[in-house]
């Protein structure tokens, strides 16, 4: 089987999406990097590395230092596709990040997007 495109994607590529929908949606790209380092356990320093040596996707969530256990309570739809029935680990992982941000862009309160973590 071949593996997904966005395997190889550059993170840094696809990281000012990210930050762009959560602007228009007046939130600020401090809080996309709050949520993606919650997620992965990144610090400030370790995800910006991450942005400058352009990393691709499976490279950066492989070499992420604390993947945060409470990402199995993100359930709900991204990109027509329930995140929590996703089989494939890495593809998994991207999802539960774009729907991170999905509830980001949509005002969800931070507590919530954190299920309850510490920012």
């Amino acid at each position: 089987m071949m593996a997904h495109r966005i395997y190889t994607t550059s993170f840094a590529s696809v990281y000012p999406s990210y930050v762009a929908k959560a602007e228009r949606k007046g939130r600020t790209k401090d809080e996309v990097d709050t949520i993606i380092r919650w997620l992965t356990g990144y610090d400030e320093a370790g995800l910006e590395r991450q942005l400058e040596a352009e990393v691709d996707f499976n490279t950066f969530f492989a070499s992420a230092p604390d993947m945060n256990e409470d990402r199995a309570l993100i359930k709900g739809v991204v990109c027509g596709v329930r995140v929590e029935d996703v089989e494939e680990p890495l593809m998994r992982e991207i999802r539960y990040l774009d729907k991170l941000v999905d509830e980001l862009a949509k005002g969800k309160a931070m507590a919530k997007i954190l299920r309850g973590g510490e920012q």
